[in-house]
């Protein structure tokens, strides 16, 4: 191919690579000049037009375009005629976009003259919708490079829709004594919605306990109601091959194919076999219509695509998620990226000390007061610190010199904890994600402790209120999530921040500790004996 400044002499049959005005108007980009369009080019005045003049072994782009877009597409696509050297493919079929990416790459290395861009590989596509795009960048395509190009794809196309089929789902779902029947609507609702986005129907749901041979039962009942898929949603997460799920798939007599994924959220997900039906264990993380690996998982199953151990195993790559919403939930505001989230100490320091006489967070600890040791732990594991006063706030202050922290006075801190929790949270920054309210006389909490709550936190999981637990028994301090911000405001009278442990308890993660440390304050004279005997 020849290609730039021509004389018009040599001009005809050329391309144009510009526009070019003319007496009678403009010949534009892409044009093939005549003989006839020369004899106007010459009338006004032009001699001269940059232009491509293609040669005997070079393709014109519309015609290679064609030919690859011709044999990449298969079932579920159709190809679009040509125009300015592109030939897009659109999905004839609402399903899963499935690539051959490395065909691709080696299509794409071969010359710059021919590119081919997809979709993302099992990309979920509506009918209609552009899945991969041919674009010969120009003029024209060597024609041993088209050859090359079509040798590489062969017989096997590279892109095709495998479409959603109208497949009858069965839901097992497990319960436990202390299940709340909102979290089984929940679930339910969670799988019925993601079922009917991909095409199929949730036909069975069974409500079971959380026991090995009553869900063996259940996936074994809905294999005979040809329910395919199966999904197991368990009252707790799976956690091993011999936990409950996984030991019911195999009494069921299926088999376990995979346990876990490295995709987050979704990485306790399951995934097994009763004869030719998958049986998937449903992370938790699914309540939520965010995006997580199980929707990936489910997407392949509901378009008939096989799913092996090693294709979950593959996710990995790609496989940490932003946190927006996904099919079938409409889009909120544009994906956000995964972040560690701003945390903020809220320190209640105001109490009136009445078990104790004198104010218990002034009192000695091994050469420190209490509040100082507790303050001083909690900023070494959080962004900011603010310190609520109220009885002794001058003396408080004092005690806290040299400390980096925000000191806020409750005036009100006779009328309860309430008051005290209200002026810490409105006085943290809008950017704060979490709060971790802390009691001013637990000065054994260490800053590994507050970390382990900090990563704990995940709202997209149903994660945001991380509870410090030892040996069953829940102590603090209590991380929060933004989201509860205002009905933390919202409380009155001497109440604590668990008085919304009930209503939230969807929301609640309890993250064990390796100590007591959680549970041990300085309330009383006997208690604080104990803190300086340790």
């Amino acid at each position: 191919m020849i290609f730039g400044e021509l004389p018009l002499a040599e001009a005809e049959g050329a391309i144009l690579a510009h526009s070019v005005k003319h007496e009678g108007g403009m010949f534009k980009k892409g044009r093939m000049l005549t003989a006839d369009d020369i004899a106007i080019l010459k009338a006004s005045g032009i001699a001269h037009v940059f232009a491509a003049k293609l040669g005997p072994d070079d393709v014109p782009e519309d015609e290679a375009a064609a030919a690859v877009a011709q044999r990449i597409g298969a079932e579920g696509t159709k190809t679009q005629a040509p125009f300015t050297g592109r030939a897009n493919l659109h999905a004839a079929c609402h399903g899963l976009a499935l690539v051959d990416v490395e065909r691709v790459r080696a299509l794409n290395r071969l010359h710059e003259s021919l590119t081919l861009a997809t979709v993302q590989p099992f990309a979920i596509v509506e009918e209609r919708e552009m899945v991969a795009t041919v674009k010969v960048i120009p003029f024209a395509v060597p024609r041993d490079v088209l050859a090359r190009a079509q040798a590489i794809i062969g017989s096997e196309p590279l892109v095709r829709v495998a479409a959603f089929r109208d497949r009858r789902a069965g839901l097992v779902i497990t319960k436990l004594p202390q299940t709340k029947p909102t979290i089984v609507a929940k679930s339910e609702d969670a799988m019925r919605e993601r079922i009917g986005a991909l095409g199929g129907t949730l036909a069975a749901v069974r409500v079971v306990e959380h026991e090995i041979v009553p869900v063996a039962t259940a996936i074994a009942e809905m294999q005979a109601l040809n329910c395919d898929p199966i999904l197991v949603f368990g009252a707790s997460a799976i956690t091993d091959r011999g936990d409950v799920i996984p030991m019911a798939v195999t009494k069921a007599g299926g088999h376990v194919l995979h346990l876990g994924m490295p995709v987050d959220p979704g990485n306790l997900m399951m995934f097994g076999a009763l004869g030719d039906v998958p049986v998937i264990g449903v992370p938790s993380c699914a309540r939520s219509p965010k995006l997580n690996g199980f929707d990936w998982v489910l997407a392949r199953v509901m378009a008939g695509v096989k799913v092996t151990a090693e294709d979950i195993m593959d996710m990995g790559a790609g496989g940490l998620l932003a946190e927006i919403p996904t099919r079938p939930s409409p889009r909120e505001g544009k994906p956000k990226p995964q972040r560690a989230p701003r945390v903020a100490a809220v320190v209640l320091a105001a109490g009136q000390s009445s078990r104790m006489g004198s104010n218990k967070l002034l009192a000695d600890v091994n050469g420190q007061p209490v509040i100082r040791r507790t303050v001083a732990a909690m900023r070494q594991a959080a962004d900011l610190t603010v310190v609520v006063t109220g009885r002794d706030a001058a003396e408080i202050g004092r005690a806290l010199e040299g400390l980096p922290v925000s000191l806020v006075h409750n005036p009100h801190f006779a009328d309860g904890m309430s008051t005290s929790l209200r002026a810490g949270i409105e006085a943290l920054p809008p950017d704060t994600d979490v709060a971790v309210i802390a009691l001013g006389d637990m000065p054994l909490v260490s800053p590994d402790a507050v970390r382990r709550l900090i990563a704990a936190y995940s709202p997209a999981e149903h994660r945001s209120i991380a509870v410090p637990v030892f040996k069953g028994e829940r102590g603090n301090p209590v991380l929060w999530g933004r989201q509860h911000f205002e009905a933390l405001m919202g409380m009155t009278g001497d109440r604590g921040a668990r008085a919304l442990f009930d209503q939230l308890a969807d929301e609640i993660v309890e993250v064990t500790m390796p100590d007591d440390a959680v549970l041990v304050d300085a309330d009383t004279p006997e208690a604080l004996a104990a803190l300086r005997g340790r």
